[in-house]
């Protein structure tokens, strides 16, 4: 399995990274909560190992941001929180499993495992958006424009869907960068760079644009022909 595990101390850590390379898995590493979503938004896993107690955004907040940017993969929550309530609300912001704290590293694997096996049998459900010729399949995070695949990268990605599923309205910058980094966007740059990368591969190729800058407000995506 290729793991994302989510933990910021670092001796649990290494103990959980040790024992499931020894098995032969492999490993990202995050120790906070924003660089796990990070890690998570740009590469694919078959799980994620996610801890509660993180600084900055916690686990909880780190699972319910994955579910929101539609991304599926298996979660694990590790917390020493114990109680029902706690382990209610753990699924309820879209964690798979719970594991309490101390826990035989031979459990964890075999829950990994288990979750692993539930996800590659269910049925996929491939909802999609719609914007003239754009489509985006959510469950194969597969973009297509009249007929054509496009290559768009994670972050970009999670910028289109969020401009697609408020489409034809306006985009403010500030909806997007929280869409994208929460409460804490990086520089002023980034956004743009990354607008850059989906326009790019959405329009470039293509005579008529669909997303669109408007101009002290935000974004829209849309096909003015129609509108």
């Amino acid at each position: 399995m290729h793991l994302l595990l989510i933990e910021d101390h670092p001796d649990m850590a290494a103990n959980i990274v040790d024992f499931l390379q020894g098995r032969g898995h492999t490993f990202d590493v995050a120790y906070t909560g924003y660089g796990g979503l990070g890690f998570a938004l740009e590469k694919s896993y078959d799980a994620v190992i996610l801890d509660l107690m993180l600084p900055g955004l916690d686990g909880l907040e780190v699972s319910a941001k994955l579910r929101e940017m539609g991304n599926a993969v298996p979660v694990l929550i590790l917390t020493a929180r114990d109680s029902l309530e706690d382990k209610l609300e753990g699924f309820a912001k879209g964690a798979d499993d719970y594991l309490v704290k101390p826990f035989a590293l031979l459990e964890l694997e075999a829950r990994l495992f288990a979750l692993v096996r539930r996800t590659a049998a269910a049925p996929a459900a491939s909802p999609c958006l719609r914007v003239a010729e754009l489509t985006l399949d959510l469950g194969a995070r597969r973009v297509t424009r009249a007929g054509n695949t496009l290559d768009i990268a994670p972050i970009p990605m999670r910028l289109l869907e969020t401009l697609m599923r408020e489409s034809p309205r306006v985009v403010s910058r500030a909806q997007l960068e929280r869409a994208i980094w929460g409460n804490e966007p990086p520089d002023s740059n980034a956004l743009r760079a990354h607008l850059h990368q989906l326009r790019q591969a959405i329009d470039k190729p293509f005579p008529r644009p669909l997303l669109h800058t408007v101009r002290g407000f935000g974004y829209r995506l849309a096909d003015d022909a129609t509108l």
